[in-house]
């Protein structure tokens, strides 16, 4: 679901009050925890988290998962470990009702990409 938003305030008062604005919630903190530096901003009327010149990563509330975009997942977890038990695509994490967020590695996966980014390392698609 895309929200005709301007602001992320905007943006979290259009979620439901269901799973998808705690999951979205839980992703925001591990984000903003893992990457201090990028801002919060709308892009593609998606979260999204970047400086002037780039996004990193995009979070979206879909209406049966919630997803976090990030380039080239394989280029960030090129064995697969980071993400094992995660649903994903090439560039979109998924994050169903059922999945614990506390209990997956995605800190790590973030913390990992935000090294490539921060190095300038190419983790893109």
């Amino acid at each position: 679901m895309l929200y005709d938003v301007k602001t992320p305030e905007e943006y979290l008062q259009q979620l439901p009050d269901d799973w998808r604005h705690e999951k979205v919630d839980t992703l925001r903190e591990i984000i903003k925890g893992q990457a201090p530096k990028l801002t919060e901003k709308i892009n593609y009327k998606m979260l999204a988290y970047g400086d002037d010149d780039n996004i990193v990563f995009c979070l979206n509330a879909q209406k049966n998962y919630v997803s976090l975009y990030v380039g080239n997942a394989s280029k960030v977890d090129p064995d697969g470990k980071l993400l094992e038990g995660l649903n994903r695509g090439k560039g979109c994490i998924r994050f169903t009702k059922s999945v614990e967020i506390s209990n997956t590695r995605i800190d790590e996966f973030i913390k990992r990409a935000v090294a490539m980014w921060e190095n300038g390392e190419d983790f893109d698609c």
